[in-house]
């Protein structure tokens, strides 16, 4: 694992804010030009952080709206919110929008662009799903062990128990990390991946419940990853338009370790 370590920004950002029906504050990066690509972020990131490498070259091709989910940037944030909570999110922005879109989620924002597209799929165009959870992805030894970690503040511990026992990174990958300037980021997310961490948990996860979404999806996932986390397999199996897009050499964060190749197959998936 290679991890860059610089980053031009888009000089174009301008942050947005709505209010959904429910009363939430969502905020939001607009930057870019051509059609809409709505970016949901996974844990341990926020909407700049999950795709600070990649921004930039997706800006060329599409106009990028990154979402915050609840916590990060001027989101409101909230306690025991439920995944179909932060799928509305997602919808109340698709609906700002006003335009299909093209809707694209990593990890945990995974999980929440799909539920989304459930409930809005004739405004999407397609959708991408980076490596969505699979329904276990915490068990329940490891959860306590977590919750404990979040009790004390441990927050550096919260962080390096999830990379090491949830997601099975590598020691000497996560050693990397932590040496990283990266690391900083990544903990500072862990007080808001704990609630992502409880609505996963709470979340039932059944793939055959989206067996007639019938819209185009591609399912990302790192050829270094460990298949059976993630639901992949399972949405391959129901999903009436589905294509498994598989990135080589790559874990859980291809955009952060890879960000040229990740470019590269997203830009070919999206406009060919």
């Amino acid at each position: 694992m290679t991890l860059i370590q610089q980053f031009d920004a888009p000089q174009d950002i301008v942050t947005e804010r709505l209010c959904t029906r429910s009363g939430i504050t969502l905020s939001y990066d607009k930057f870019g030009r051509g059609p809409p690509l709505v970016l949901v972020h996974g844990s341990f990131t926020d909407h700049r952080s999950n795709w600070q490498f990649v921004a930039d070259a997706l800006a060329q091709n599409f106009t990028i709206y990154a979402l915050a989910r609840r916590g990060r940037g001027d989101t409101d944030a909230t306690q025991d919110h439920s995944m179909e909570d932060e799928a509305e999110d997602v919808g109340a922005l698709i609906r700002e929008i006003d335009a299909p879109v093209v809707l694209l989620g990593h990890s945990y924002g995974a999980q929440v662009a799909l539920a989304a597209a459930r409930a809005m799929s004739s405004r999407i165009e397609k959708l991408v799903l980076y490596e969505p959870p699979g329904k276990h992805i915490v068990t329940g030894e490891t959860s306590a062990r977590l919750e404990e970690l979040a009790r004390a503040g441990d927050w550096d511990g919260f962080t390096t128990t999830f990379f090491r026992d949830v997601i099975s990174l590598p020691e000497d990958e996560l050693e990397e990390l932590r040496q990283s300037p990266l690391w900083a980021q990544t903990v500072a997310d862990a007080a808001c991946t704990l609630h992502d961490m409880r609505a996963q948990r709470r979340y039932d996860f059944d793939a055959r419940r989206f067996a007639e979404l019938h819209l185009p999806v591609t399912l990302q996932i790192g050829t270094e990853s460990p298949r059976s986390l993630y639901g992949t397999d399972a949405l391959m199996a129901v999903l009436p338009d589905a294509r498994v897009q598989e990135l080589p050499g790559q874990g859980h964060d291809a955009m952060l370790t890879d960000p040229a190749m990740y470019v590269r197959q997203v830009l070919q998936d999206l406009t060919t």
